[in-house]
């Protein structure tokens, strides 16, 4: 008998689904120029280049999350749905695979707009308008938001109209992430409704009330059961380890053209890690790579880069040497 055994190992051979990763957020216009230096009270300044696209944390770091090989849904307030602006922003996160159907239009708000102005260090300077009714949006069902979600990632700013999820995904032993980027009481939900919670430098310094970054760290963990970390840019990533020793993950040294979205994106990477079980120190190095490669070109979270450039980098392990603890 002739007969073909079937292949039993077919299920291992097949491609995985990749994760989804469930960011929230505030989707936000950027309208971006390159000028020569940041113009004084009163001046004006040429820009030598312009360009419009869509923007926000969680939607930068959502298009950090596709480009390295995950999904990504977003979730969030924007404006009026007959806003001519959405409809191009719907365009650009389909065309990046973003699923967006659980965006919330708000009858007759303005979605969010950023003024962007990036000298040559590719340092950015933003003036940004949200509308405060944009906090008052009800988000769709907890069970349909975390329906297939291996993480959730959310920005610190959202805490009044998403910690009741994030407890409840929490509670589901699913990994919630937190970008916080401006100060939070020692207060806030969130604190304890997160299993990652990495800060930016200044951020971090305000909320624990201290200067000296790994002293702030530090007195943050005694706050609440999550990682904690702290990103620093060109100075790399402090975080605590498991028995509360201080860590440094270095940063990899680049030619920086543009910082807008590389934050966003280092959170991406990092959130996506997670979900593919990486330890946190090779999440923190992943992350890291992916946040440096952006810098080195211009386009905000669009200039995000693919999954094999990354890998690149952290092949070649360019880092730059540990800077010394305080």
């Amino acid at each position: 008998d002739d007969m073909t055994v079937p292949d039993m190992n077919f299920q291992e051979k097949a491609p995985k689904i990749p994760p989804r990763v469930l960011c929230i957020g505030i989707p936000v216009r950027d309208l971006a120029y390159r000028t020569s230096e940041v113009p004084a009270r009163g001046a004006k300044e040429i820009a030598s280049y312009f360009e419009e696209f869509c923007g926000g944390n969680s939607l930068n770091a959502a298009i950090g999350i596709v480009r390295l090989g995950g999904r990504a849904s977003l979730c969030g307030p924007m404006g009026d749905s007959r806003e001519t602006a959405s409809r191009y922003m719907f365009d650009q996160l389909g065309h990046e695979g973003i699923d967006t159907q659980h965006l919330v239009h708000m009858k007759g708000l303005v979605t969010p707009l950023s003024a962007i102005m990036i000298d040559p260090t590719g340092e950015r300077t933003a003036v940004t308008f949200r509308d405060p009714e944009l906090w008052k949006v009800k988000l769709p069902p907890t069970d349909i938001l975390l329906e297939d979600c291996a993480a959730v990632l959310t920005e610190s700013r959202c805490a009044e109209f998403c910690t009741d999820l994030c407890t409840e995904a929490v509670r589901r032993g699913i990994p919630v992430i937190v970008d916080v980027d401006r100060a939070m009481s020692l207060r806030e939900g969130l604190l304890t409704a997160s299993t990652h919670l990495v800060f930016s430098s200044e951020p971090l310094q305000e909320t624990a009330g201290e200067s000296d970054e790994g002293e702030a760290l530090k007195k943050i963990a005694k706050l609440t059961p999550s990682f904690v970390a702290a990103t620093r840019g060109p100075r790399g990533t402090i975080w605590l380890d498991a028995d509360g020793a201080l860590k440094d993950t270095p940063a990899f040294p680049v030619h920086t053209v543009d910082t807008l979205g590389a934050g966003d994106v280092f959170h991406g990477a990092f959130a996506l890690a997670i979900t593919e079980g990486q330890a946190l120190e090779e999440a923190l190095r992943f992350a890291s790579a992916a946040a440096a490669l952006k810098c080195t070109r211009f386009g905000g979270a669009f200039a995000a880069p693919q999954r094999l450039e990354v890998e690149e980098l952290l092949r070649q392990g360019r880092a730059a040497s540990p800077a010394p603890m305080a």
